[in-house]
């Protein structure tokens, strides 16, 4: 198998797009915060710096739009939705934050899928981090992505 951001000569080298339709393209990422009970107490109920889910969310949404600034041989792309949802979770105990983008263009939209999940995510660490230091970021990857020239993708339960 080869991987496409290398040319022959092994250079890095941002991926040419310009021959591939433009298609409508979605991808779903996700992660979860592991925090104690009581610091996840915290962050349903208001912490000293504010609403932690509302601010993850829109800093999920900023990262997603940001991730070709991030990451090195992304394509800038004009994102058509960015959704974040952050499920708080007793059983973990943590937050689930799942990340949903969208575009109509000629390459996926998958590494902003993974961008808002990990911004959500280290929103989330920072602003509860005067509560509980130890929290883990853990299980950041694709769930599922459509559209493109590789087909759909989704991973098995």
């Amino acid at each position: 198998m080869s991987l496409t951001h290398f040319d022959n000569r092994g250079q890095a080298h941002m991926v040419d797009v310009s021959g591939k339709a433009e298609t409508a393209r979605m991808a779903v990422a996700e992660g979860v915060v592991i925090m104690a009970p009581e610091t996840l107490a915290l962050a349903q109920g208001g912490a000293a710096k504010g609403d932690v889910m509302g601010v993850a969310r829109l800093a999920g949404i900023m990262g997603a739009k940001r991730t070709a600034d991030l990451i090195p041989l992304c394509h800038p792309l004009p994102l058509s939705k960015v959704a974040i949802e952050l499920t708080p979770d007793p059983a973990l105990p943590g937050i689930r934050v799942t990340a949903t983008a969208a575009t109509t263009g000629r390459t996926g939209v998958e590494m902003e899928a993974l961008t808002a999940v990990s911004t959500a995510c280290l929103t989330i660490y920072d602003m509860l981090k005067a509560a509980q230091k130890d929290m883990r970021i853990e299980g950041i990857r694709l769930l599922s992505k459509t559209g493109g020239k590789s087909g759909d993708f989704k991973v098995e339960a």
